[in-house]
């Protein structure tokens, strides 16, 4: 290896880092809200449907309008601006849902919240992906998503000893203040060390090659049937499955499992190429039987088993993104994809939160079938996926 392609490697590597820490802040905000808001819109009123639908409506803000912010970042490249506006929506929004009076009330900041999501994703998702060609796509999405789980495992923890203190989840909310403060104080670090860098030059817009969207639809079966963990919290705390402040732990020892996961599949991807999501896959969908099924053994299976398919997801779906199509589309690529995902896990969630209420074993069969699709569906498309990266 040459001393200036281990220059830009090391290079490569630092500026990840840079934005992984800020991703670790942040993951410590919304993921440790994300672990006790199942629980918190039961306290405050809500049923099933509603946290089914809650959630799922929430993922598909933050994918769904991914579409217009990822177009709008290719048309003015102003990736940073854009990103620190989204991560600035945080430091607002988490701590306040400790004054939310009531479960609707509470699902407006949700909704908020998954917006400034939805506004910093592909902006960011472009400077990190301006950088991982060099590392791999899978190694550097993977190393970001681990710096993200480890954000998201402490988070948790930090709600497992609120929830402890108090026994109510609302106070927990105004611990998540701190984090929030450092991953914008942070981003804004990284900004000014970094002020260029992912930032290339405007061109013309170019249409996304036909694979790409046979890839969008086979990553939107896999959200529909992919179960949100707020509606695995709701089912044990409804039957006493898990202690209340055990839950927020068994989702720190998820977001633990899901950043191991990300850096193996990471590295899986950049050898093999998205065939290795099926894998993964086929271990996510035991979550489904083991969570709604089972007892307290079941629920700490079923949490490892939905981290391993989210590492996988988190190492792989924007590695292939990146694989087939040019810097100069590459918002637009990653706004679309999420918008699609994003709208297919809202209807999956809203499927699953209603069939809860009727038929579990319904909602259990649902969720696997689809996610069993999607694995078929990705493995068909892997030779296509390589062929189409060697031609770019």
């Amino acid at each position: 290896m040459s001393m200036d392609r281990e220059a830009r490697r090391r290079a490569a590597i630092r500026f990840i880092v840079c934005l992984g820490i800020v991703s670790l802040f942040a993951d410590m905000t919304y993921e440790g809200a994300r672990s006790i808001i199942g629980p918190f819109l039961m306290e405050k009123g809500a049923t099933a449907t509603e946290v089914g639908l809650i959630a799922g409506f929430g993922e598909m803000l933050a994918a769904g309008l991914r579409y217009f912010s990822g177009r709008f970042a290719d048309r003015t490249r102003a990736y940073w601006t854009i990103t620190i506006a989204g991560y600035g929506v945080n430091l607002i929004v988490v701590p306040a849902l400790a004054f939310a009076g009531n479960w609707q009330m509470a699902a407006l900041l949700v909704a908020i919240e998954r917006t400034g999501k939805a506004i910093r994703g592909p902006a960011r998702d472009v400077l990190l992906s301006s950088v991982t060609a060099t590392v791999g796509h899978g190694w550097g999405f993977g190393l970001h998503a681990a710096f993200d789980q480890a954000g998201a495992m402490v988070g948790p923890l930090l709600m497992a000893a609120a929830v402890s203190e108090t026994h109510r989840f609302g106070p927990a909310f105004l611990r998540l203040a701190v984090p929030a403060v450092l991953a914008l104080g942070s981003l804004l670090a990284a900004e000014w060390a970094y002020p260029v860098k992912g930032e290339p030059p405007a061109a013309e817009a170019q249409v996304l090659p036909r694979v790409f969207w046979l890839y969008v639809a086979a990553a939107g079966v896999l959200a529909s049937g992919f179960v949100d963990f707020p509606l695995l919290a709701y089912h044990w705390q409804k039957n006493a499955l898990v202690a209340p402040a055990a839950i927020p732990l068994l989702y720190s020892g998820a977001m633990g499992v899901n950043g191991i996961a990300a850096l193996v599949f990471g590295r899986l991807f950049d050898r093999y190429g998205i065939g290795v999501l099926a894998a993964g896959t086929a271990i996510s969908l035991a979550a489904l039987p083991l969570g709604f099924l089972g007892g307290f053994g079941g629920a700490v299976a079923a949490s490892a088993c939905w981290a391993v398919g989210m590492g996988a997801q988190d190492g792989s779906l924007r590695s292939g993104i990146a694989q087939v199509v040019s810097m100069t589309n590459r918002g637009a690529a990653f706004g679309a994809f999420n918008g699609v995902y994003g709208v297919a896990w809202f209807a999956g969630s809203a499927v699953m939160g209603m069939a809860y209420d009727h038929s579990i074993a319904a909602l259990v069969g649902f969720g696997m079938a689809m996610q069993a699709s999607s694995a078929v569906f990705f493995l068909a498309l892997a030779p296509r996926l390589r062929a189409a990266g060697r031609a770019r």
